[in-house]
């Protein structure tokens, strides 16, 4: 599901110009590391997807307690310096299936119910141009039935951090949450609350919030106290106002436009706050296959909110997927279901699924954002199709 490879979901990226595209071959594949067994397929796929002037993938695999990884391209374009298996990288919306999960617990300890209203907690700031914060709940919030306008959809925001005339300008802006909701307003909502479903990043900047309100702690800190430290998650954070992304890293590009052509950019610096708590943590993809593995043993909510969590809608225009609590089912085509959640941001890709035992988890990171099949590395991890 790629509700991320759009331009409403890359948030924000700063860099320097590089004087030549991505013209030259892709480095090869560096050796997979642990268990190869059974991975050839995922194999051919992460070296398939260094083409069309991707730069590099790194992907890793933990199965029956074994862990295998794969990388293949390069890390910085610059210096040649491969892609690591250890890289840390900025995984969007991948973000949101923490905020989910927080605001869960929060709903198993009695703090809130997924039915309250948003204007419970955030009375008068969802209002203008039809949105009304009465008429929208939690859940609606977190499984995108809220009809609340993308406000990474609205033409000042892309022309302004998406566009490269005027992106390095900006690069380093820093947004209080409730101005991106703000910006929101000012156009009319998707629909009416509960009718229908959209991606919309204001749902979680709005979620973020909640929690906010909730425990009077930075949405932040919850994560890092209720999930990164009882997973032990030390490559996972939520940066805040950092623009640096902490090694071990590659460097993350980007065309800043709505091209596969043209230059590049170098984007790894960048402020996190245009994402929020839409998509602005970073990790790697270790602590990403850990996460969700013990999300779906059920170790970070109790039998009732994963249940909730896993009660999907359907997504429309995208076959065999439904979006749970900020939490994605997807069917493969060997009949494999697996869940998980995408996230892009500048100069980020990356995927992270698991199976609903969490016994399965794959986790994977292209560091240019116009290009790379992840579909693909997915479908050879589980279904063993070769690209």
């Amino acid at each position: 599901m790629r509700t991320t490879r759009t331009r409403a979901t890359l948030v924000a990226a700063t860099a320097v110009l590089l004087s030549a595209a991505l013209a030259g071959p892709a480095a090869a594949a560096a050796p997979a590391r642990g268990d190869g067994g059974g991975h050839g397929a995922t194999r051919e796929a992460v070296r398939a997807a260094v083409k069309d002037g991707v730069p590099g993938v790194t992907a890793t695999a933990r199965q029956g307690g074994r862990t295998w990884t794969a990388t293949a391209g390069v890390g910085d374009l610059r210096t040649g310096a491969p892609r690591s298996a250890d890289d840390r990288y900025r995984v969007g919306s991948i973000t949101k299936t923490f905020v989910a999960t927080v605001l869960l617990q929060l709903e198993a300890e009695g703090r809130l119910s997924l039915d309250d209203t948003v204007d419970t907690w955030l009375p008068g700031l969802v209002r203008g141009n039809g949105h009304d914060g009465r008429r929208i709940t939690v859940r609606q919030l977190l499984n995108h039935t809220s009809g609340v306008y993308n406000y990474t959809d609205d033409d000042t925001f892309v022309t302004t951090y998406m566009a490269a005339e005027n992106f390095f300008e900006h690069r380093y802006d820093t947004k209080d949450p409730r101005e991106l909701v703000t910006l929101a307003m000012t156009h009319e909502p998707a629909f009416a609350p509960g009718t229908s479903w959209s991606y919309s990043n204001t749902n979680y900047v709005l979620a973020g919030l909640v929690i906010e309100k909730v425990t009077g702690h930075a949405y932040g800190d919850e994560i890092r106290d209720r999930v990164l430290e009882p997973l032990g998650l030390r490559a996972t954070s939520v940066p805040g106002t950092r623009v640096s992304v902490p090694g071990p890293s590659s460097r993350a590009y980007s065309k800043l436009a709505l091209t596969t052509t043209g230059p590049t950019y170098d984007v790894t610096r960048i402020s996190p706050t245009l994402a929020h708590a839409a998509g602005e943590m970073i990790s790697d993809s270790s602590d990403l296959n850990r996460f969700y593995s013990a999300l779906l043993k059920g170790r970070l909510l109790p039998a009732e909110q994963l249940k909730e969590m896993k009660t999907t809608v359907k997504v429309e225009g995208i076959p065999n997927a439904g979006y749970g609590l900020g939490l994605i089912e997807r069917e493969l085509s060997c009949g494999t279901k697996v869940w998980g959640h995408g996230g892009g941001i500048h100069g980020s890709v990356s995927e992270a699924v698991t199976t609903a035992d969490g016994r399965h988890t794959l986790s994977l990171n292209f560091n240019g954002d116009w290009s790379g099949d992840s579909e693909a590395i997915v479908e050879a991890e589980f279904c063993g199709r070769r690209p």
